[in-house]
């Protein structure tokens, strides 16, 4: 009996110690899936059906979006911090939607005027800055856009007292990042490029009605401008 009870006690203690060694295991990796999904990031799951649009967000929306920036913050980056904050309030479709007008104004704004414009407020400076320029000009507001595209003097309005390149390269891409901050995808995926041809590579080319070595051409374009900063 003393050998019965001895070889039972054995068999319960070594049946003990292999169940404490094999549970501990699945104790950590359940605590671990556990602080897994406390933690996991905010995904929108309507992007699995999001299919590629060639929609533009509707003009009023997307500059009353611009003017609510410009009222909330005070230099261009909290200006694109806040963009994007407020684009990934908005459904899928009206994010890339916000792009795609971006490019249209863009595309609009692609005019010998507005380069010459630019170019004489930044001395000559601005060669190659005229995609972000234009950015910057968008970032300023529909009246600021309009206007200067009527009349680029108008920039007399929105400009310091020095020549100084202006550009505003983060704007452009304030839909694409709250696009993947939600779906953890790239924005261009989900434009239809087949109905949209508003972009860059269809820029038409431009006949300049102006040259550097005539100033005389650029201060007819833009005296006001002219007057104020062209030093050459």
């Amino acid at each position: 009996m003393k050998k019965y009870h001895f070889f039972l006690s054995l068999f319960l203690m070594v049946f003990g110690i292999n169940y404490g060694q094999n549970t501990k295991p699945v104790q950590v990796v359940l605590e671990s899936s556990k602080d897994s999904i406390e933690v996991a990031p905010r995904i929108n799951l309507d992007s699995i059906h999001f299919a590629p649009s060639s929609e533009m967000l509707d003009e009023d929306n997307y500059w009353k979006i611009i003017d609510k920036s410009l009222k909330e913050t005070n230099n261009q980056e909290d200006q694109e911090i806040f963009l994007s904050a407020e684009l990934e309030k908005l459904p899928l479709k009206e994010i890339i939607g916000f792009r795609l007008r971006t490019d249209k104004l863009l595309f609009d704004s692609y005019t010998s005027n507005l380069w010459c414009a630019n170019y004489i407020i930044s001395n000559g400076g601005a060669e190659d800055g005229f995609d972000y320029f234009r950015c910057w000009l968008i970032s300023r507001g529909k009246e600021a856009y309009y206007k200067t595209l009527e009349n680029p003097d108008y920039l007399v309005n929105l400009v310091g007292n020095e020549p100084k390149t202006y550009d505003f390269e983060g704007f452009w891409y304030v839909a694409n990042t709250a696009f993947k901050n939600l779906t953890y995808k790239e924005a261009e995926e989900y434009i239809d490029y087949e109905n949209f041809k508003s972009t860059d590579e269809n820029y038409p080319l431009l006949e300049f009605n102006w040259n550097v070595d005539d100033p005389a051409t650029m201060e007819k374009i833009c005296p006001v401008l002219f007057k104020k900063f062209w030093k050459k």
